[in-house]
């Protein structure tokens, strides 16, 4: 990962994100009768952990309708959820106007085709290493994972460091245990 002369990033306010191919390896799992699963790296909580430790708010955007993201979301206390969104500018829009942020304020990670649009808006914007060359060439970072490897918090990890953040963020967690 490599991100030089970022002044941009003491600026973020939320952390928004994709989920499949992101979150998850981009595997579709389903049963017999229908069922879908998906298979979340435990990892990732810590990125939403340390975002709201110190203060940033956190987003999934994803293009499916999944009631595990919405499990998985309530879980980890993410503070907006949106599935089954086709125009994922147009949601963002919304709410970064409901908080009066800019998208110079967004970061996000995503790693898709119909993330384009958004990873091209944004002040900070990432993709795991599984992503296609096309998605690589457009983001300010290319995560050194794969998705469902815990892309989500090395991103937020990396932003930390880059802003001397990781280690308050870390004291926060330990002095609330």
């Amino acid at each position: 990962m490599s991100l030089s002369g970022w002044m941009i990033l003491n600026k973020i306010k939320i952390f928004l994100t994709d989920i499949d191919g992101v979150w998850t390896d981009g595997g579709m799992y389903y049963d017999e009768n229908g069922n879908e699963y998906k298979k979340f790296n435990t990892y990732d909580s810590a990125g939403v952990l340390y975002c709201h430790l110190i203060g940033i708010k956190t987003g999934i955007v994803t293009g499916e309708s999944s009631n595990a993201v919405l499990l998985r979301a309530k879980k980890l206390g993410i503070n907006y959820c949106y599935t089954g969104v086709d125009d994922k500018v147009s949601v963002i829009s919304n709410l970064l106007s409901k908080l009066s942020f800019k998208w110079s304020e967004v970061a996000y990670i995503g790693d898709d085709i119909n993330d384009i649009k958004v990873l091209k808006k944004v002040g900070l914007s990432a993709c795991p290493s599984s992503a296609p060359n096309y998605i690589k060439d457009i983001v300010d970072l290319v995560i050194d994972l794969k998705g469902g490897e815990g892309c989500f918090r090395s991103f937020v990890e990396y932003y930390l460091k880059e802003n001397e953040k990781l280690d308050f963020a870390i004291n926060e967690y330990l002095k609330n245990i």
